[in-house]
């Protein structure tokens, strides 16, 4: 099997992860890299071709695909642009800033015949994977997902995110995704319900409490970005009265652990889709249209207990 030559646009916090998976899967190859700061691709060590510029990667740097981890207000451009080439892309969550990039990003894949996969990183967590067999065929009631962090420890140098405009809003804009995409995976296709979310003086969502409805289930989904330390976690309510759990974290204890195994399958799953044509990368355009829900039906509260 011809290796599958990827991209990577973007070098953030986040794309070490992708770095290391890429390095380990035995039929990819990391083929170029891309960010528009030079000193960040002087950093740059792989010794594969380097650029500032997305497009001459496009042009010049042999890609069959792309992973996009660029700031989340440049995902609809970079995206575009890879699928108009016909190159398949692999892009972070969330898919784009709005229902309305994202559908249209969903139809030039389809127009071009190219893959465009959202990656939803808890999807491969192995603690969600033993609770999503635990609970196969069973009646679920009740389900909770929390997302609680500090945003400025995980950001890192990666400011954007806290830029309301840049990230798409905030905790409800970045982590919603995640989060939403878990309710989904676990219990079928989800409705907003209600929304409250409290936003810091500069605009950005730092909490958020959303209630969601899917099938005969409730769903509740709770984001900190106040939160002191970190807690990521799914409880399950069945209707034969246990109760499970599944603890993201858990066997992880360095700082950001659980996600070298999650970005593994990531990479698994998007080289599955580009080679096989399986459906795993879909969701992306489903959570974004959450978010939007959230977003409109919310009760807001500006600075109540917002950092």
């Amino acid at each position: 099997m011809s290796p599958l030559n990827i991209g990577v646009v973007g070098l953030g916090v986040i794309s070490r992860f992708y770095l290391a998976a890429l390095s380990e899967a035995p039929t990819v190859r990391l083929a170029a890299v891309c960010d528009r700061d030079p000193a960040v691709l002087a950093a740059h060590t792989a010794g594969v071709p380097r650029y500032t510029d997305h497009l001459r990667l496009l042009e010049e740097g042999g890609v069959d695909a792309v992973v996009v981890t660029a700031p989340n207000d440049a995902h609809a451009r970079i995206c575009a642009d890879a699928l108009e080439r016909g190159v398949a892309v692999c892009v972070e969550k969330p898919l784009a800033l709005d229902t309305g990039e994202g559908e249209a990003l969903t139809a030039l894949a389809r127009e071009r015949g190219a893959v465009l996969f959202t990656a939803f990183h808890r999807r491969y967590n192995s603690a969600v994977a033993r609770l999503r067999e635990e609970i196969r065929g069973a009646r679920v009631e009740e389900l909770t997902v929390r997302y609680l962090e500090r945003i400025e420890e995980h950001a890192g140098t990666d400011t954007w995110y806290l830029d309301a405009s840049r990230c798409g809003g905030g905790c409800v804009a970045d982590n919603g995704p995640n989060a939403f995409d878990l309710v989904e995976l676990l219990l079928g296709p989800a409705e907003i319900v209600s929304a409250r979310i409290v936003h810091d003086a500069a605009g950005t969502d730092r909490r958020a409490d959303i209630v969601l409805r899917a099938g005969g289930a409730r769903a509740r989904v709770l984001l900190d970005w106040s939160y002191e330390g970190e807690r990521k976690d799914v409880e399950v309510r069945l209707a034969d009265g246990r109760t499970l759990a599944a603890d993201m974290l858990a066997g992880h204890p360095g700082f950001k652990d659980s996600l070298w195994h999650e970005y593994s399958g990531i990479v698994g799953a998007f080289e599955r889709c580009v080679r096989d044509g399986s459906d795993e990368g879909g969701g992306g355009l489903a959570a974004l249209r959450l978010v939007g829900e959230a977003y409109r039906s919310a009760e807001a509260v500006v600075g109540e207990g917002a950092a």
